[in-house]
């Protein structure tokens, strides 16, 4: 058995929902094709959130691909295609999912002139900052063998 980090959000729901790099999450009710929300923004590619492992490589939606009813994407910039997965990558999705969930049913109203607050980045992002996060990390299990030399006393006989 193993731990397992999820990338979706907790309410279920039929949306499709989408993370930007800026780490804005948006639900989409309609169908739409991969095609027309990388239109939207450019020099960023599509990824199922459910095909995420670490040290793998992004597998990228084809552009024709039909958005999955209920599922969770990830943009990512265009820089990133041929790279592999990291924990970074991963912390970020987390604190995505956690600051999208914790604002469902919440309402702010701000003045226009009101400074937005920094939005996440998955650019900026080079080392995990979240102490829950760090935690589940330090809590898996290792999957290399531990290989150790067993030293022996020689037997003598009488």
């Amino acid at each position: 058995m193993g731990n397992y980090v999820s990338c979706t959000l907790t309410k279920h729901s039929n949306a499709t929902k989408v993370i930007y790099p800026n780490g804005e999450i948006h639900k989409l009710q309609q169908p739409l094709k991969a095609a027309e929300l990388m239109m939207e923004s450019p020099n960023t590619f599509l990824v199922n959130s459910k095909s995420l492992r670490i040290g793998a490589r992004f597998s990228a939606l084809n552009a024709d691909e039909d958005l999955e009813i209920a599922s969770v994407y990830v943009m990512f910039p265009m820089n990133r295609l041929n790279s592999v997965v990291t924990t970074a990558d991963m912390a970020s999705l987390f604190l995505a999912a956690k600051s999208g969930s914790s604002k469902i049913g919440s309402v702010r109203i701000l003045p226009e002139n009101a400074p937005t607050p920094p939005r996440l980045s998955l650019e900026e992002i080079e080392e995990l900052s979240t102490p829950e996060f760090k935690k589940m990390i330090s809590m898996c299990r290792s999957k290399k063998p531990l290989l150790e030399t067993i030293a022996e006393e020689p037997v003598s006989s009488k």
